[in-house]
C-alpha cells in the first residue's frame, strides 16, 4: 500500500506532547521522516521520538521565542534529515492574564512571552523554511492557529491577537510564495483532548466545554493530524491561504 508520505521530510515544532505529537506520528505512519521540535521537554520528546515508525528521524531543540535559534533550528533539521518539505508550526503558549487582575507589567510580560512564542517564532522559522524551500522549488507549510483568533479570548487575549496574527500572516505568505510553489495552510481548532487540557476537561467546567459542539466532546489530536496531512499532502494546492475550522461547529463564521 502506497503511503501518502514515503520518503517527504517534514518538521513539527512542539512536537514533543499533544496536538504535535499526534501529527508527527500521522506524518511518521505514512511514510514520512520527521524531525520532532521541542523547547524544554527533553524526556517527552524522546517518548514522541521512541514510538515514530520508520525513519530515521530526527530530535532538535529550540526556543523559538528567541529569533536567532530559528535558523539553527532550520539548518539543524535540514542537516538531519537532507531537507525540509514540510513545516509545521504547532509549537505554542496559552497563558491568563485577566486585565482587572494583573499588574500592568505581568499584563506586558504576558504579551510579550505570548507574541514571542506564538507569532513572531512561526514567523521567523517560517522564513527560513521558506527561503529553504524556494531554492528546492516548493513545499507545504502548514500553521496551527485556534478558534480563538474568531471568537476571542477573554482572561487571555493575547494569545487570541497571537493567532489571528499568525492567520493573517498565513494568508498574506500565501499570496507571496504561491509563485515559487510554496503553499501555506491554516488549521483552527477548538478545545482538543491534549493533556495539557486535561485537568480543565475533566474539572467543574469539562461538562460546558463539550457542551459547546453539538457532538458534545472535544476533539481528539489524531483529528487535528488528519487535517494537516490532508493539507499537507497532494492535490490542495488551490487551497492555499485557506483556515481550516476543526471546532465541532462550537464556533461557526461565515
Amino acid at each position: 500500500m502506497t503511503r501518502r508520505f514515503e520518503g517527504i521530510r517534514v518538521l513539527v515544532t512542539g512536537a514533543s506532547r499533544g496536538i504535535g505529537k499526534a501529527i508527527a506520528l500521522a506524518f511518521a505512519q505514512e511514510g514520512a521522516r520527521v524531525g520532532v521540535h521541542y523547547h524544554q521537554n527533553l524526556e517527552a520528546a524522546e517518548r514522541t521520538l521512541a514510538e515514530l515508525p520508520g525513519g530515521p528521524h530526527a530530535l532538535l531543540q529550540a526556543d523559538l521565542s528567541d529569533p536567532r535559534q530559528a535558523e539553527r533550528l532550520m539548518s539543524q533539521a535540514v542537516e538531519a534529515l537532507g531537507t525540509v518539505q514540510v513545516l509545521v508550526n504547532n509549537a505554542g503558549i496559552y497563558e491568563h492574564h485577566p486585565l482587572a487582575e494583573i499588574s500592568f507589567d505581568s499584563w506586558r510580560e504576558a504579551w510579550d512571552r505570548t507574541l514571542n512564542a506564538n507569532l513572531l517564532g512561526p514567523a521567523h522559522l517560517t522564513y527560513w523554511a521558506s527561503r529553504h524551500m524556494i531554492e528546492q522549488g516548493g513545499g507545504k507549510i502548514v500553521n496551527i492557529s485556534s478558534r480563538g483568533a474568531f471568537r476571542g479570548e477573554p482572561s487571555a487575549p493575547a494569545y487570541a491577537a497571537s493567532k489571528a496574527g499568525l492567520n493573517a500572516m498565513s494568508q498574506s505568505l500565501a499570496q507571496t510564495l504561491g509563485p515559487h510553489g510554496v503553499f501555506v495552510y491554516v488549521v483552527a481548532p477548538g478545545w482538543v483532548a491534549t493533556d495539557m487540557a486535561l485537568d480543565h476537561l475533566q474539572g467543574p467546567g469539562g461538562d460546558a466545554v463539550r457542551a459547546q459542539s453539538p457532538l458534545g466532546r472535544v476533539a481528539e489530536p489524531e483529528e487535528i493530524a488528519n487535517v494537516t496531512l490532508f493539507l499537507a499532502g497532494p492535490g490542495t494546492d488551490f487551497l492555499t491561504g485557506c483556515i481550516v475550522d476543526v471546532n465541532g461547529a462550537s464556533y461557526l463564521r461565515s
